[in-house]
């Protein structure tokens, strides 16, 4: 199992980039090539997947937690790797959690590729796991999981887009995390955050 890669960016893709690790060039699906620059030096979280037809892909992650949950969600029956993916950039790991935490069918099916049926499938088959995710205090740990909810609220008031809510909230959770800031002092730094990207 390869656990971590290092190296330059050297292709960005749709959902995807090109990671030169001395000398050798792995293509590894991310959810968000946007998030990455060219020539930047990155450490990725990997996850190698295996397909009977394709053989290997390799999928990398920022987070822990977004491995956890991308895990979490291929060992659901029916739900593959590209699902995965899409809930990951559609919604987040925050918005994900509290959907499954919640029961709230609809936030998942509005993911591409998961109409009612599966939604509620992978309500039963998750909200154990997801429970547990909670209870252990790693999903978290910048701030109490209402409180991430709240901000997502605010922006979403504000009209910004899924992407870069869940940019926003990925600058949060990278630059916050275990540190203890208000909800007004989180606001303003996702509001800052924004203004500098737009």
């Amino acid at each position: 199992m390869i656990e971590t890669l290092s190296g330059i960016v050297t292709r960005l893709k749709d959902n995807a980039l090109v990671l030169n690790v001395h000398g050798v060039g792995f293509t590894v699906a991310v959810p968000h090539s946007t998030a990455f620059q060219l020539n930047q030096e990155v450490t990725l979280i990997t996850y190698l997947h295996w397909n009977q037809e394709n053989g290997p892909s390799l999928f990398g992650f920022t987070t822990e937690l977004e491995r956890a949950i991308f895990s979490m969600v291929i060992d659901c029956s029916g739900i593959g790797p590209k699902i995965a993916l899409a809930i990951l950039a559609d919604l987040g790991p925050e918005r994900f959690v509290a959907a499954v935490h919640a029961g709230d069918e609809k936030e998942l099916s509005s993911v591409n590729g998961i109409g009612p049926k599966k939604a509620e499938q992978m309500l039963v088959q998750l909200r154990h796991k997801v429970a547990k995710l909670v209870k252990s205090g790693v999903t978290f740990n910048a701030a109490p999981m209402a409180q991430w909810q709240d901000i997502i609220q605010v922006l979403e008031s504000l009209n910004y887009s899924k992407p870069e809510i869940n940019d926003t909230m990925k600058h949060l959770r990278d630059k916050y995390a275990g540190s203890e800031y208000s909800f007004d002092q989180l606001v303003r730094h996702a509001l800052s955050f924004l203004a500098k990207k737009s």
